[in-house]
């Protein structure tokens, strides 16, 4: 049975979300209209989704396996299992970045916005949507963006959520570039904010995310490609305690 004290909480958090986004509607507009200040729309994004979560009482803490220098470019990948892991990365990294993400997400109100500035949208059934995604995706890199990329595709529908398999794209492309891989496992966002099913809604609480130090690929070939993925998957799969 769903809890309608979650599903009031939810429909708070997602009031608060349009609420500061439309406080903050003119800096955007001013933002959207000129590409070279495109860098400045994950400052206004980092705010919107402090003051959000912070409003409705959700907070993350964050913990890093050793230091990292923001000045660099990173494909940064994670486990996704709720919508607020969107906003965990956002706030845990702290250089300019991007993510892909489905098609339809440019047509929502507030993440739209994102989606049709510096986000990269992708339809997942076409191989030449991937395709362009990726291009697009190695062209922020150079812009100076690191790129988010959730190599799950999608959060599981089963409560608790598992661990899928990852699609091997961002670390082709991490190899291909010669980028190192941030690998960002969200350890319990989804107690927080689950978003599908009976147990759909959010409350007040602390989401805990664990930043693992960089993977460096400037030595791999595409050929390890497969194998990096299934080292970057174990790490995430042993920090949530995955037998």
């Amino acid at each position: 049975m769903i809890n309608p004290l979650k599903r009031i909480h939810t429909n708070f958090y997602k009031a608060s979300v349009v609420f500061f986004f439309v406080l903050l509607w003119p800096i955007a507009i001013f933002l959207k209209q000129k590409k070279e200040r495109y860098q400045h729309i994950n400052q206004l994004r980092r705010v919107i989704s402090f003051l959000s979560t912070a409003f409705s009482g959700i907070f993350f803490k964050v913990k890093y396996e050793a230091s990292i220098d923001w000045s660099k470019t990173y494909i940064i990948v994670g486990n996704h299992t709720s919508n607020l892991d969107i906003l965990a990365i956002n706030l845990a990294t702290k250089n300019n970045h991007c993510f892909i993400g489905k098609e339809e997400l440019k047509y929502k109100i507030v993440l739209g916005y994102f989606f049709n500035t510096i986000d990269i949208t992708v339809n997942r059934e076409s191989k030449i949507s991937s395709f362009k995604a990726f291009k697009k995706a190695a062209e922020r890199l150079e812009e100076g963006f690191s790129v988010v990329i959730f190599p799950e595709a999608t959060i599981p529908l089963v409560y608790p959520p598992q661990l899928n398999p990852f699609k091997n794209g961002a670390f082709r492309l991490a190899i291909e570039l010669k980028v190192p891989i941030i690998p960002i496992t969200s350890l319990d966002t989804w107690k927080v904010f689950w978003n599908t099913g009976s147990q759909y809604g959010s409350r007040p609480g602390i989401s805990h995310i664990f930043v693992h130090k960089p993977i460096e690929t400037e030595h791999l070939t595409l050929d390890d490609a497969d194998t990096l993925r299934d080292q970057v998957h174990d790490l995430i799969k042993n920090k949530l305690g995955i037998v």
